[in-house]
């Protein structure tokens, strides 16, 4: 079991709140396969923990672990490559209420392996929801980020972008990260880096956490996003708004 901090012990015992009915998929984005340790992982972990204390059901996958192929596409086995992984995974991102991706920094960039999986995602944002919204509405996205160089408000400037751009709802201070001193040096779980014991670290990834919650438990509550002004099935219609639809020129 992670081992959370004294304040973030407490907020989890005095919960008034039943988000027993939600699911969460952390979406890992290390490059390092399974069994290897992933800093980023550590720093998810606790956030995963605090979802768990509160009921939520959380899975989380390693991207690299899994043959997923390249493309933007729901399943790329129909366009040409012999195995997918993908749509596998997809049907868990579908099956939940909160997505988190966590990606190391490369270059001051997310990595290769997040990439792809926006990419992926972005395969099924043509998908209809059943009140004819695009697929990811009503669920609600964040990110986490770690490395040893400067970039993690970079990174997640890009990922929760992406994440919005393609439906998903971003609630307030919807990324946490930590990072080492610019240039070689010790990672998140290393001894001695003062990772896990960093105040605005833990501070930030305690309010992202709950914030995802909230927000999550509200989307629930409400029934999602509400459908007016934003079905694409109405638009491919021709009813609502009141133009004809532009593909039709």
């Amino acid at each position: 079991m992670t081992t959370l901090t004294p304040a973030q012990d407490e907020l989890c015992a005095e919960s008034p709140w039943d988000f027993s009915h939600l699911r969460a998929v952390f979406l890992s984005c290390t490059l390092k396969r399974s069994p290897e340790v992933s800093n980023t992982e550590g720093l998810a972990a606790i956030s995963m923990e605090i979802m768990r204390r509160n009921g939520v059901h959380v899975d989380l996958i390693r991207a690299v672990d899994h043959d997923i192929a390249t493309g933007v596409y729901t399943d790329m086995t129909e366009h040409g490559w012999t195995t997918d992984a993908w749509p596998a995974i997809y049907e868990q991102v579908a099956a939940a209420d909160i997505l988190v991706l966590c990606t190391p920094i490369w270059l001051g960039e997310k990595s290769s392996q997040c990439t792809k999986v926006i990419e992926r995602l972005y395969g099924a944002s043509s998908e209809l929801n059943a009140a004819g919204q695009y697929a990811y509405y009503g669920r609600v996205g964040g990110c986490v980020v770690t490395g040893n160089e400067d970039g993690v408000k970079h990174c997640a400037m890009n990922i929760l972008y992406s994440l919005q751009h393609l439906g998903f709802v971003i609630p307030p201070q919807a990324d946490a990260g930590w990072i080492g001193e610019a240039g070689p040096g010790p990672s998140y779980l290393d001894p001695d880096s003062g990772g896990p014991q960093n105040d605005f670290t833990n501070r930030n990834t305690t309010f992202m956490t709950w914030n995802l919650l909230h927000l999550a438990r509200m989307l629930k509550d409400a029934g999602g996003i509400p459908a007016h002004g934003n079905q694409r099935s109405a638009w491919d219609a021709g009813c609502r708004p009141d133009f004809e639809n532009p593909e039709h020129r």
